[in-house]
């Protein structure tokens, strides 16, 4: 009896032994991580969109990211660039120039006609992306990254959180303009490429009687 029950116990430990040891076999499974579009680090898609988790929102799509005390990055989301989509020129204001929250300091111009999207906070501007205004392409290609706009110092830091969009809102804030945005222009929801159902470069290219200047100024809250 005695062997018997020594047995069963040796047995039962090599069981246990094998499940653990299985256990720690598929933890250690290699896990491939999907990689971010180049030009910006992390983040999520919404609705086809890429918006970075890092950064913070405007209601009017420009973005801004703290680059170090009282220094601020400022941009335009890629809902935001691919609603402009192949814009002629860009214009943005001179370095020195004050500007404050919600001010129209954003210009894009296609096709003869201007649209304006707002600052997402207040601040002297430090420095404007030159490379962007010469190659107003860079925009759409990498909008959190070689296609930023401009560098604002924010004495008052606290106001860059006023009148932005809540982390914890982000998504819906953004799913809430692409529905809208689809709702207004049916057709729309299919300009997406074809790898994934990214957003097409251009947006509007598909609609050519969509008025671009009107329907960018209703999501850039400058109509």
């Amino acid at each position: 009896m005695t062997v018997i029950l020594v047995l069963v116990t040796f047995l039962a430990f090599i069981v246990l032994d094998y499940v653990l040891n299985r256990r720690k076999a598929v933890a250690v499974v290699p896990v491939e991580v999907p990689q971010a579009r180049a030009g910006a680090p992390g983040g999520d898609h919404v609705g086809g969109f890429q918006v970075p988790e890092h950064l913070s929102y405007h209601p009017g799509h420009s973005w801004l990211v703290r680059e170090r005390k009282n220094v601020v990055r400022v941009g335009a989301d890629e809902f935001a660039a691919a609603l402009v989509g192949a814009v002629d020129k860009i214009e943005l204001p001179k370095p020195g120039q004050w500007i404050r929250q919600g001010q129209k300091a954003l210009g894009f111009y296609r096709d003869g006609e201007k649209t304006e999207m707002v600052s997402p906070t207040e601040g002297e501007v430090l420095a404007v992306n030159r490379e962007v205004v010469n190659n107003p392409a860079l925009l759409r290609q990498d909008p959190y990254g070689a296609g930023w706009l401009l560098t604002l110092n924010v004495p008052d830091e606290e106001s860059t959180e006023r009148n932005l969009i809540p982390k914890r809102l982000i998504g819906d804030w953004m799913r809430d303009a692409v529905d809208r945005l689809y709702a207004r222009q049916p057709d729309l929801a299919g300009t997406v490429a074809a790898d994934g159902g990214r957003p097409a470069e251009d947006l509007l290219a598909a609609l050519p009687h969509t008025n671009w200047k009107q329907l960018t100024e209703e999501f850039f809250l400058t109509s």
